[in-house]
Parts: structure tokens; sequence; C-alpha cells
């Protein structure tokens, strides 16, 4: 990109000595001072619009910063400047140095870059990390060893560019003349234009943060995207009962999770399955419908991408421990020995409630790792009960036992499972919605609805009626309903 050309501003006599008596100052001599000084003043002003017009074009910070030494030395009306920068993470580097060209010049930007290395190496053999003792050690050392270099007879001035009251470098200009004068109009100017360079730090700091910003936002897009896959995407048809789910998260990626999962009574496959595809299929899927169901719930400790993470190892990990068939509590002691390792190292803990409905004698069996235990409906008795049973957290203890117990379900029997983000709702006021809310809520719907997608609306109106209308959960908020429907084996 072409630099937006600066007009060099004449000679300030009046900001050094005058040179002739004040008696031999004519009028005509004031005349002509006073348009000159107007003309000087008109091309500063233009010098600083250009330097503001190229802070709001520039998309290139390095490009902005090779004008400032240049706009400093002209507004000064100076022999040169440079520009020095500190860096977050302690760097002291020289930035860009003006002057006239030639062997000074070129001597002049050798030296900068050697003061600006030894300054660095100099404070941190002293101080160690990065501070802001460090960062004051290195303004006045270097401050200190420009002086030396230059000399006694180069009029030197320095000015910080401050960030948030943070100095984030420093601006010089220096002149050779002897009967410079650092006017406060002048320290005025090279102040001004050092809060300019200030802004456009800021800027580009912003934009990257930004950057960064959309990149992870594109990379949680993915992440729930990929999460959303790895639920269920319908309920399954299971023989005699009625399902419905749905998952709300609190933030785009989740902790809570919810499966269910086919188990297949007899893993052999007979001779003429293997030789004929479309009858394998076919008793495949026969041994799907009429097997037992594994229905699954668990929250992760926290929640966001940290927790989605450890919800899809979870569920990996469940997946394959059901296909040993063991039983409900034996599936959860192997689950928290495989798991404890990454668990323990990450900080979290996982709540699992697991169970296993069986199609043909309509028993649940079930075990619980500090998950909020179920609640059944019994419609015989019109009677809630916990299905609950002793069990430590997933990764707390990689020796936990767990105990399991069963259940004979009827007809119109109804199962609730819940995540603790539906009891930990919170009003305005601070009340929770808690298990106690739940359970009327839940009663009443199994009293007034017959199907498992009403009972699950109803409830989740019920939370969000509690809330607030347009507030959003605090928490991932997960629910799984079951009812069911005959003993006959068909749905």
């Amino acid at each position: 990109m072409t630099p937006v050309p600066f007009p060099r501003p004449s000679p300030q006599p009046a900001d050094r000595s005058p040179g002739r008596n004040s008696s031999e100052v004519t009028p005509v001599f004031a005349l002509k001072e006073l348009a000159r000084l107007n003309r000087e003043q008109q091309n500063i002003q233009d010098m600083l619009s250009s330097l503001g017009f190229a802070l709001r074009s520039f998309n290139n910070l390095n490009q902005f910063l090779e004008l400032i030494p240049l706009v400093a030395t002209r507004v000064t009306d100076t022999d040169g400047g440079a520009l020095v920068l500190f860096k977050p993470n302690g760097q002291v580097r020289f930035q860009q140095l003006h002057c006239q060209e030639g062997r000074q010049c070129q001597e002049m930007k050798k030296a900068l870059e050697i003061v600006t290395r030894s300054v660095v190496s100099q404070i941190s053999n002293t101080l160690g990390a990065f501070s802001e003792t460090f960062l004051q050690a290195s303004t006045a050392s270097l401050d200190d060893q420009m002086s030396r270099y230059l000399g006694a007879d180069v009029h030197l001035f320095g000015t910080p560019i401050l960030l948030k009251n943070s100095e984030r470098g420093r601006l010089y200009v220096f002149s050779h003349d002897p009967e410079y004068l650092w006017t406060p109009s002048r320290q005025k100017l090279i102040r001004l234009v050092a809060d300019q360079t200030a802004v456009a730090i800021a800027n580009d700091e912003l934009t990257i943060k930004l950057q960064e910003k959309e990149r992870l936002d594109r990379e949680l897009e993915i992440g729930a995207e990929i999460q959303l896959r790895l639920l269920p995407r319908q309920c399954p048809k299971i023989p005699g009962i009625d399902v419905a789910a749905r998952c709300e998260t609190a933030s785009r990626v989740g902790g809570d999770y919810y499966d269910f999962i086919p188990a297949e009574h007899d893993p052999l496959l007979k001779a003429n399955e293997v030789e004929n595809p479309s009858s394998l299929l076919q008793n495949l899927k026969s041994k799907i419908d009429k097997g037992r169901w594994s229905i699954v719930i668990g929250d992760v400790m926290g929640k966001g991408v940290p927790a989605g993470l450890i919800m899809t190892m979870t569920r990996g990990m469940l997946r394959a421990e059901v296909l040993n068939r063991h039983s409900p509590s034996r599936i959860l002691q192997h689950l928290n020995r495989v798991m404890y390792a990454d668990l323990d190292n990450s900080h979290r803990f996982v709540t699992l409630f697991y169970s296993e409905y069986d199609p043909k004698t309509h028993v649940l069996s079930y075990s619980n790792a500090a998950h909020n235990p179920p609640l059944l409906w019994q419609s015989a008795t019109n009677s809630l009960k916990r299905l609950d049973t002793l069990g430590m957290l997933i990764g707390l203890d990689a020796d936990s036992q767990y105990s399991e117990a069963q259940v004979q379900l009827f007809p119109g029997d109804t199962i609730i499972y819940y995540t603790d983000g539906f009891t930990d709702a919170a009003n305005q006021k601070g009340d929770r919605f808690d298990e106690e809310n739940l359970s009327a809520a839940f009663q009443w719907a199994c009293q007034n609805y017959q199907d498992s997608q009403a009972i699950l609306d109803y409830l989740f109106d019920r939370v969000q009626q509690f809330i607030g209308v347009g507030n959003r959960h605090g928490d991932d908020i997960t629910l799984v309903v079951m009812r069911v429907k005959s003993l006959t084996g068909e749905s």
C-alpha cells in the first residue's frame, strides 16, 4: 500500500532564538511571520488528519506503525524519530526509525537495535519474569541508554504509548539543532501522535480477539453438531412401552447424556444366517425388537466443551460395556474402572443411572452411580417410588462397588429419568424447582395424559413457567419419559 504523503513544514524560528533584536522587527516582517506560522499550522493539521485517515483505513498494523516516527518528526520539525514497542509477554522490540538517509541513519538504526536487546537482557537477568517492575526498569534503562548514545548535543524527547494505563512502548524524537527548544506545543503534538499509536495497537488486538472468538465459535458449532448426532435422533420403538426424550443444553455444548441401547440376547449366528444375508438382517432385527433395551441417563460435572468431551467418551465406553452382557451393577463397575484415570486427571466426575428393560418379563433392572433417582408412578396405586441403589460417582474411586435392583412394571406405570438441571432450575427469587415440585407435576401429568410425549412437554412447560417465560436455564436439562402400554409384547 502506498504510504500517505506527509508535507514537511518550514523551520520554526519562533521556537528558536529569533536572531534579531525586537526593535528590528518591522510590520512587514511580522506579517510575513504570521503568514508562515499559519501555513505551518495548516501543514501540521493536514498531517494529523492524514494520520487519522490512515488509522481508519489501514488493516495492517505494521504499515501504520511505519508512519509514526515520520509523522512525529514532521509535526515537531526534528531530525528523526524512533518507535520502540513493549509486547505483553515482556519483549522489548525496536519497531521503526525515521531519519535522513545516510551512514549516520544506518548507524543509529543498528545502535537502537543493540540498545533494545541490551535492555531486555540486562533487566531479565536482574528481575526475571515480566512484570510491571520489569516494564518500569526497561523504560528507565531505555531512556538512559538512548540519551547516552545520542550524546549531550542532541535534544531527545520521549513519551509513553499508553494503553489502558499500561505502557506499551516509547516514541522518541531528536534534533541536532543546538537552538532547538522543546516547547509545550511540540510536546503536546508528540503525545498526540503517541495516543494515535496506542489506538492502532488497541484496534489490532481487538481484531485478533474477535477473529479468535469467531474461530472458537465455529469450533463450538461443530462440537455441538457432533454431540447432537451422538444423542438419539429419535426414540426407538420398544415393544410394550412408549418413550420420549429431550435434552436442552445451557450452552451450545453440554454435559448431559441419555441413550437407548439395544441388547441382543444371542450373539452366536447360525450357519444359514451367515450364508443368507437377508435372513441374517431379518433375524437380527427380530432379536433386537424382542430383546432387552438399555435406557441410560448421565450428567458430567460442569458444562460446556470439557463436559461435552467427557460425555462423548462416556457414551462410547458404556456402549462397549453393554456388549459384554453383564449385569447393570457390573457394567457400572467396569465403566468406572476404565474411566477412572481419565476423569481423575480432568478433576471431573460423572453421575449415571443405568437400566435394562426386558419386554418379555416386563422387569426393569437398574443400578445407580449417584445420579438423581428416576421417579416411578405406579398406576394401580397412584403412588410414586424412587428408583435408587447404592453407588459412587463414576471416576471418584477406582474400586467402587455398585448395587442393583429390579422392579416389576404394569400397564400405565410411568418412569421419568432426569438430570439435576431440572430440579435445580431457579426463578428470579432464587427458589429452585426441586424434586417436590417435579414429583407433584409428574403425578398430575400421569393422571391426565396417556402418552410419554405429552407428559414430557407438560413437565418442560412447568419448569419454564417456574423460571419465567423467556429466561434461559442455568444448566443442561434432560428428561426421558417411559410409559408401559401393554404386557403383550406389542406396542
